[in-house]
């Protein structure tokens, strides 16, 4: 959807626009599925995805008249900003600056998160929804309006990671050019249990992993070991994650029975 408006309007900003549209259009249609009628969330989302991946390859087809990637001169990026006093930071500066609009409004939403799920009421109530809506209905919340607004609100930020990932990374599309990266995101927010700082910090050393696989595929490892690390890092720290939490609870067993 990020290149599709982009290319046709000529402007980023229409097709990051149409990416959020695109998100919040998939939002809807999980919502249909599984709050308005009694889908399972892991097997609509499974669904939702293979959806996703076909109808991206058959629009992709019938509008362009092309297959596998779609490259042009009409599509418009999402521009670079480039920070001076950032720039100057030894090391980071590269790295920090320079990033597309989308990078810097990700960090401050991330902060925002943080203390709009610790703090706010609106914020207690999405917490609520996905952790006791029986609690929250039992006081006097709809929980299924909260969850539908929780889910817009990711439509819209999936949009503006599709935006960043086809109209600022490259400025193409290619098919099925996510790679599974939204499976890594559930892991991540498994392991933090939904911690917004802790998920940064997780998301950083996941993207670390992926840009560092894509550079060692010059040392001659097979390209499917390359492609495999991200996916083997995430598979660890569920593992180490899961292994703790047995652990805790084998120990705070252990102490309720003395």
């Amino acid at each position: 959807m990020a290149v599709f408006g982009s290319h046709f309007t000529g402007s980023a900003m229409w097709g990051t626009l149409s990416a959020v549209c695109g998100g919040v259009f998939m939002a809807i249609l999980f919502a249909e599925f599984h709050l308005r009628r009694p889908g399972d969330p892991i097997v609509v989302s499974i669904a939702i995805n293979l959806i996703a991946l076909g109808l991206s390859t058959y629009l992709l087809r019938a509008i362009f008249k092309v297959s596998g990637v779609f490259q042009s001169h009409n599509i418009d990026k999402i521009s670079l900003v480039n920070i001076p006093l950032l720039e100057k930071i030894p090391f980071l500066g590269p790295f920090i600056s320079g990033q597309s609009l989308l990078f810097y409004i990700s960090l401050v939403l991330v902060i925002f998160a943080h203390f709009f799920f610790k703090f706010h009421q609106l914020g207690l109530w999405f917490r609520a929804a996905g952790e006791n809506k029986l609690a929250l209905e039992a006081s006097g919340v709809n929980s299924k309006k909260i969850q539908f607004l929780a889910l817009i609100l990711c439509g819209v930020l999936c949009g503006l990671g599709g935006a960043q990932l086809s109209i600022s990374n490259v400025g193409l599309f290619v098919e099925n050019m996510s790679a599974g990266r939204g499976w890594i995101a559930v892991v991540i927010v498994l392991v933090t249990a939904g911690r917004a700082l802790p998920l940064l910090g997780l998301v950083f050393l996941f993207g670390s992993v992926d840009s560092v696989a894509l550079r060692i595929q010059g040392l001659g490892l097979p390209q499917q070991f390359t492609e495999m690390m991200p996916y083997l890092a995430s598979l660890i720290a569920l593992i180490f994650v899961c292994y703790r939490k047995l652990k805790f609870e084998t120990n705070t067993q252990g102490k309720r029975n003395v």
